[in-house]
């Protein structure tokens, strides 16, 4: 997966981030490639995002690592018992992921946080292979891209995507589907961190 070139354009874009840098990081060497699963591959929880950040996971290699979704995300997940600790910023900061997995629809990252169909679709065998492999009894879906993603793949009709909402397969797996913690939504307020803590309340209740 990390020698994938299915995307030229994904992949022109992450190594011309990687070359040009943000100055806070201008001394550090990006990762600016597909950025693999993280956490417990024999997971429980499996939560499944839309894509790495040009400055963040490509930066780094490791899911929402190095920006502010993940510093949402991973307090949430230390708060409910998924995580060692709520620290995101590089992939030696010792944080251990519990009965919990990260992956993301997109394994690089597009320009303006927009993968187009066709690139998530050249992307899907990756999410299938975890779809497939990983004994998930819980989806937490990030954003309506990746609730229909997941919806898609797993080849069941899913609610009309809102925040919290909840679709029990016929298997007794469940899907829940959740805002991104986007800095689009977390500075309007559309997203709380009470809100996004909820959905991985009740994730580890259904466990």
């Amino acid at each position: 997966m990390l020698l994938c070139r299915r995307c030229p354009r994904l992949r022109s874009f992450c190594e011309q981030i990687s070359r040009e840098k943000r100055a806070a990081f201008r001394t550090e060497n990006y990762h600016a490639k597909p950025v693999p699963n993280f956490g417990d591959s024999k997971a429980r929880l499996l939560i499944v995002g839309l894509a790495p950040g040009a400055h963040g996971s490509n930066r780094t290699g490791r899911m929402f690592t190095g920006d502010r979704s993940g510093q949402w995300l991973y307090r949430a997940l230390y708060d409910t018992g998924f995580a060692s600790q709520p620290t995101w910023e590089s992939p030696d900061d010792g944080l251990v992921l519990q009965d919990c997995l990260i992956t993301a629809i997109c394994r690089c990252a597009p320009p303006k946080n927009k993968p187009l169909p066709s690139e998530i679709e050249n992307c899907s065998d990756y999410l299938i292979e975890t779809l497939r492999k990983t004994p998930w009894k819980v989806i937490v879906a990030l954003g309506a891209l990746a609730y229909r993603e997941v919806g898609k793949r797993l080849q069941v009709k899913l609610s009309r995507f809102a925040h919290g909402i909840e679709n029990l397969l016929p298997d007794s797996r469940i899907v829940i589907a959740s805002y991104h913690p986007s800095q689009q939504n977390t500075f309007t307020g559309k997203l709380t961190a009470e809100m996004l803590k909820e959905v991985f309340v009740r994730a580890k209740r259904y466990l």
